[in-house]
């Protein structure tokens, strides 16, 4: 079986996944995105980058937007428990033979910047500054309301080893994954949802061309709020930025819209998951034809949902996925 469960513990505690940076190419127009339609706090801006949060976040920043030449995906950013988490996951990541870093990005304190062995741009913090959370500042609520970052979707060209370094060696535990149904023994892992905080995923591993980030999930309270952002959406401009929903999957049986920012940055807007903080769940297996999988309603995704996504800075050469099996695709 391709799963590793449960996954074993680690001497550092990483608490959940906190913020990405993306580089865009327009900043007024990622603004006017993000802010003005999505509904994400501003929190300030420094020079070409503007730093945002969700309603319900205390934190300095957990969308980190910086004006570039060409849209890329600079880091993505974790919490763990306490400063001495940094030290050994510094120390595990420089065992395991790969590049460390260490800076104090703005907002920030001491930061640990690595990458995964397929070439993922991570970086762990403990200490964010603090501002006002705005979760109880009605007037403020805009677009679908998004009280938080939820998670990152990730292409990999080779999800069996995705899962097993983020299992064993950073101690991320599955709640659903996605096998080939078509015959071949053993089946191959096609996808893998996984976790830190609770829910069903702080991360999760597509197969396909990458590395890539697939998109970025911010967390929304209801199925009205995604609704109402379909309307917001659709009459002022942005029609064509809703890729694929709403709806509802068959995998976390949650709610979602999938959409792209100005630079082409896929953003899910996502709600109505389940709680997953039990040391004995089992992982719930689907098999990739399953027409329920994707969708609980039987609805497939677009062909451009299985291929395209985000560069991240500094992989410039993209593998191609080892397992080599078609998920059901919109005609």
């Amino acid at each position: 079986m391709p799963i590793r469960h449960p996954a074993p513990r680690t001497p550092f505690h990483i608490v959940r996944m906190s913020h990405i940076e993306l580089g865009v190419t327009d900043l007024e127009a990622s603004r006017r995105f993000y802010v003005d339609i999505l509904g994400l706090v501003e929190t300030e801006q420094v020079g070409n980058t503007l730093y945002l949060r969700g309603l319900e976040e205390r934190n300095h920043h957990s969308f980190v937007l910086t004006q570039m030449e060409r849209p890329l995906v600079r880091r993505m950013g974790y919490k763990v428990s306490c400063e001495e988490d940094l030290d050994l996951l510094a120390e595990r990541f420089q065992q395991l033979g790969l590049p460390v870093a260490w800076a104090e990005p703005h907002g920030q304190g001491r930061t640990l910047q690595v990458r995964d062995p397929l070439g993922m741009p991570l970086e762990f913090c403990f200490h964010m500054e603090q501002v006002p959370r705005m979760l109880q500042r009605y007037a403020h609520y805009r677009g679908c309301r998004p009280m938080r970052i939820d998670h990152f979707n990730c292409f990999t060209p080779d999800v069996q080893a995705s899962h097993d370094f983020y299992a064993l060696e950073l101690g991320f535990r599955t709640t659903e994954y996605t096998e080939t149904d078509d015959g071949r023994e053993p089946p191959e892992l096609w996808a893998v949802w996984m976790h830190r905080k609770g829910n069903v995923h702080d991360l999760a591993f597509t197969n396909g061309q990458g590395p890539r980030l697939h998109h970025v999930a911010v967390w929304a309270s209801s199925v009205n709020d995604i609704l109402h952002l379909c309307d917001v959406m659709s009459t002022s401009g942005y029609l064509d930025h809703m890729e694929r929903g709403p709806g509802r999957h068959g995998i976390s049986n949650a709610f979602f819209l999938y959409t792209r920012d100005p630079d082409g940055h896929r953003v899910e807007i996502y709600t109505g998951d389940y709680l997953t903080v039990d040391p004995d769940f089992e992982p719930i297996r689907w098999g990739l034809r399953d027409p329920q999988r994707q969708t609980l309603w039987g609805h497939p995704a677009p062909r451009s949902w299985f291929e395209e996504g985000s560069l991240f800075e500094g992989v410039e050469t993209l593998q191609p996925p080892q397992v080599q099996a078609e998920p059901i695709v919109a005609p």
